[in-house]
Protein backbone atom coordinates (compact mmCIF):
# COMPACT_ATOMS: atom_id res chain seq x y z
CA UNK A 1 0.00 0.00 0.00
CA UNK A 2 1.29 3.14 -0.96
CA UNK A 3 0.39 5.95 1.00
CA UNK A 4 -0.45 9.34 -0.51
CA UNK A 5 0.63 12.50 1.83
CA UNK A 6 -0.18 16.00 0.39
CA UNK A 7 0.73 19.10 2.01
CA UNK A 8 -1.30 21.61 2.45
CA UNK A 9 -0.38 25.20 2.78
CA UNK A 10 -2.71 27.30 5.40
CA UNK A 11 -2.30 31.14 3.87
CA UNK A 12 -3.45 32.94 7.12
CA UNK A 13 -6.38 35.77 6.25
CA UNK A 14 -5.12 39.23 6.19
CA UNK A 15 -6.30 41.25 9.52
CA UNK A 16 -8.94 43.35 8.40
CA UNK A 17 -8.67 47.10 10.59
CA UNK A 18 -11.76 48.11 11.72
CA UNK A 19 -13.04 51.53 10.29
CA UNK A 20 -12.63 54.02 12.61
CA UNK A 21 -15.03 55.17 15.11
CA UNK A 22 -16.54 58.80 13.67
CA UNK A 23 -16.89 60.52 17.41
CA UNK A 24 -19.89 62.84 17.07
CA UNK A 25 -19.24 66.79 17.52
CA UNK A 26 -21.68 68.91 19.38
CA UNK A 27 -22.30 72.32 19.80
CA UNK A 28 -25.09 74.22 22.12
CA UNK A 29 -26.23 77.32 21.70
CA UNK A 30 -24.52 80.54 23.50
CA UNK A 31 -27.65 82.31 24.35
CA UNK A 32 -26.04 85.85 25.89
CA UNK A 33 -24.51 85.91 21.59
CA UNK A 34 -27.72 84.76 20.03
CA UNK A 35 -30.50 86.43 18.66
CA UNK A 36 -34.28 85.02 17.31
CA UNK A 37 -35.66 87.86 15.71
CA UNK A 38 -38.92 88.40 13.19
CA UNK A 39 -39.94 90.90 10.91
CA UNK A 40 -43.31 91.40 9.51
CA UNK A 41 -45.08 94.25 7.36
CA UNK A 42 -47.16 96.38 9.47
CA UNK A 43 -50.04 98.98 7.90
CA UNK A 44 -48.85 97.83 4.19
CA UNK A 45 -46.34 100.56 4.11
CA UNK A 46 -43.79 99.62 7.07
CA UNK A 47 -42.28 96.89 9.27
CA UNK A 48 -42.76 95.51 12.93
CA UNK A 49 -39.60 93.92 14.33
CA UNK A 50 -39.80 91.84 17.49
CA UNK A 51 -37.52 88.95 18.94
CA UNK A 52 -37.50 85.86 21.21
CA UNK A 53 -35.81 86.32 24.79
CA UNK A 54 -35.85 82.30 25.66
CA UNK A 55 -34.40 79.62 23.53
CA UNK A 56 -32.57 76.58 23.11
CA UNK A 57 -30.84 74.69 20.40
CA UNK A 58 -27.82 72.26 19.34
CA UNK A 59 -26.29 70.87 16.33
CA UNK A 60 -24.82 67.24 16.55
CA UNK A 61 -22.54 66.51 13.26
CA UNK A 62 -19.39 63.73 12.56
CA UNK A 63 -18.29 65.28 9.41
CA UNK A 64 -15.96 67.95 8.89
CA UNK A 65 -18.17 69.45 5.93
CA UNK A 66 -21.47 69.66 8.56
CA UNK A 67 -23.28 67.81 6.00
CA UNK A 68 -24.92 65.65 8.29
CA UNK A 69 -25.41 67.57 10.92
CA UNK A 70 -28.57 67.23 13.11
CA UNK A 71 -30.43 70.34 14.29
CA UNK A 72 -32.76 70.72 17.35
CA UNK A 73 -34.15 74.24 18.37
CA UNK A 74 -36.64 75.24 20.58
CA UNK A 75 -38.53 78.87 21.32
CA UNK A 76 -40.75 79.86 24.36
CA UNK A 77 -43.39 81.72 23.35
CA UNK A 78 -44.12 83.44 26.25
CA UNK A 79 -41.10 85.32 25.76
CA UNK A 80 -42.23 87.42 22.80
CA UNK A 81 -40.71 90.79 23.05
CA UNK A 82 -41.55 93.83 20.58
CA UNK A 83 -41.51 96.66 22.94
CA UNK A 84 -45.03 96.74 23.46
CA UNK A 85 -46.53 94.93 26.33
CA UNK A 86 -50.36 95.03 24.78
CA UNK A 87 -49.00 94.40 21.66
CA UNK A 88 -47.15 91.13 23.24
CA UNK A 89 -49.96 90.30 25.42
CA UNK A 90 -52.25 90.09 21.78
CA UNK A 91 -49.79 87.91 20.25
CA UNK A 92 -49.96 85.37 23.15
CA UNK A 93 -53.37 85.39 23.08
CA UNK A 94 -55.21 82.62 20.78
CA UNK A 95 -55.54 85.29 17.85
CA UNK A 96 -52.04 84.37 17.44
CA UNK A 97 -49.92 81.68 19.39
CA UNK A 98 -52.09 80.84 22.28
CA UNK A 99 -48.99 80.52 24.32
CA UNK A 100 -51.06 79.54 26.81
CA UNK A 101 -51.47 75.82 25.55
CA UNK A 102 -48.88 75.98 23.20
CA UNK A 103 -45.41 76.86 24.96
CA UNK A 104 -43.46 75.84 23.08
CA UNK A 105 -42.16 76.31 18.85
CA UNK A 106 -39.85 73.81 17.90
CA UNK A 107 -37.94 72.83 14.95
CA UNK A 108 -36.12 69.45 13.59
CA UNK A 109 -33.75 69.61 10.53
CA UNK A 110 -34.10 66.78 8.51
CA UNK A 111 -31.24 67.57 5.83
CA UNK A 112 -28.03 70.24 5.92
CA UNK A 113 -26.83 70.47 2.15
CA UNK A 114 -23.67 72.41 1.44
CA UNK A 115 -23.82 75.10 -1.35
CA UNK A 116 -20.53 75.64 -1.79
CA UNK A 117 -18.48 78.32 0.43
CA UNK A 118 -20.08 78.84 3.58
CA UNK A 119 -23.51 78.59 2.47
CA UNK A 120 -26.00 75.60 3.42
CA UNK A 121 -29.74 74.85 2.85
CA UNK A 122 -31.20 73.85 5.77
CA UNK A 123 -34.65 72.09 5.34
CA UNK A 124 -36.81 70.51 8.22
CA UNK A 125 -39.77 70.98 10.58
CA UNK A 126 -41.07 73.59 11.99
CA UNK A 127 -44.36 73.45 14.63
CA UNK A 128 -46.21 76.44 15.64
CA UNK A 129 -48.81 75.85 18.16
CA UNK A 130 -50.63 72.48 17.04
CA UNK A 131 -49.37 72.73 12.79
CA UNK A 132 -46.19 71.26 11.65
CA UNK A 133 -44.94 72.12 8.22
CA UNK A 134 -41.45 71.84 6.33
CA UNK A 135 -39.49 75.21 5.70
CA UNK A 136 -36.49 76.23 4.73
CA UNK A 137 -33.38 78.44 5.83
CA UNK A 138 -30.45 79.72 3.86
CA UNK A 139 -27.77 79.62 6.05
CA UNK A 140 -24.50 81.13 6.35
CA UNK A 141 -21.52 79.45 8.64
CA UNK A 142 -18.89 81.70 9.55
CA UNK A 143 -16.69 79.03 10.80
CA UNK A 144 -14.56 77.99 14.22
CA UNK A 145 -12.83 79.87 16.54
CA UNK A 146 -10.72 78.39 19.40
CA UNK A 147 -10.90 80.75 22.40
CA UNK A 148 -9.90 80.40 26.03
CA UNK A 149 -12.87 78.89 26.70
CA UNK A 150 -13.45 76.15 24.47
CA UNK A 151 -14.18 76.40 20.68
CA UNK A 152 -16.92 78.86 19.09
CA UNK A 153 -19.17 78.49 15.90
CA UNK A 154 -21.41 81.01 14.24
CA UNK A 155 -24.35 80.80 12.18
CA UNK A 156 -26.52 83.10 10.49
CA UNK A 157 -30.12 81.35 9.40
CA UNK A 158 -32.88 83.42 7.18
CA UNK A 159 -36.10 82.10 6.20
CA UNK A 160 -39.83 83.44 5.92
CA UNK A 161 -42.83 81.29 6.45
CA UNK A 162 -47.04 81.95 5.94
CA UNK A 163 -48.14 83.13 9.43
CA UNK A 164 -51.89 81.81 8.55
CA UNK A 165 -50.02 78.24 7.74
CA UNK A 166 -50.11 77.89 11.23
CA UNK A 167 -52.69 79.45 12.16
CA UNK A 168 -51.86 82.81 13.80
CA UNK A 169 -55.25 83.48 11.96
CA UNK A 170 -55.86 87.55 13.24
CA UNK A 171 -56.15 90.46 11.03
CA UNK A 172 -58.09 93.44 10.07
CA UNK A 173 -58.39 95.01 6.42
CA UNK A 174 -56.42 98.36 5.90
CA UNK A 175 -58.92 101.02 4.44
CA UNK A 176 -56.80 101.90 1.48
CA UNK A 177 -56.68 98.05 1.17
CA UNK A 178 -54.50 95.34 2.59
CA UNK A 179 -53.69 93.81 5.67
CA UNK A 180 -52.74 95.40 8.96
CA UNK A 181 -50.57 92.64 9.72
CA UNK A 182 -48.75 91.14 6.72
CA UNK A 183 -49.12 87.51 6.16
CA UNK A 184 -45.47 86.55 5.42
CA UNK A 185 -42.95 86.62 8.56
CA UNK A 186 -39.01 86.36 7.74
CA UNK A 187 -37.45 84.65 10.50
CA UNK A 188 -33.59 85.87 11.28
CA UNK A 189 -31.59 83.26 13.56
CA UNK A 190 -27.83 84.99 14.74
CA UNK A 191 -26.74 82.12 16.64
CA UNK A 192 -22.59 81.73 18.66
CA UNK A 193 -22.61 78.39 19.57
CA UNK A 194 -20.19 76.44 21.49
CA UNK A 195 -18.34 73.28 21.22
CA UNK A 196 -19.71 70.73 23.84
CA UNK A 197 -16.86 69.15 26.08
CA UNK A 198 -16.17 65.36 25.03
Amino acid sequence: MILMLTTFSFIPKPKTTPAPVQTATKWTVDKAHSTVKFTVSHMVVSETEGNFKVFDGSITHTKADLSDAAIQFTVDVNSINTDNEGRDKHLKSDDFFNAEQYPAMKFESKSFKPLGGNKYELIGNLTIRDVTKQVKFDVSFGGVIKTGRGNKAGFKAKGTINRFDYNLKWNRAVEAGGLVVGEDVEITVLLEMNQAQS
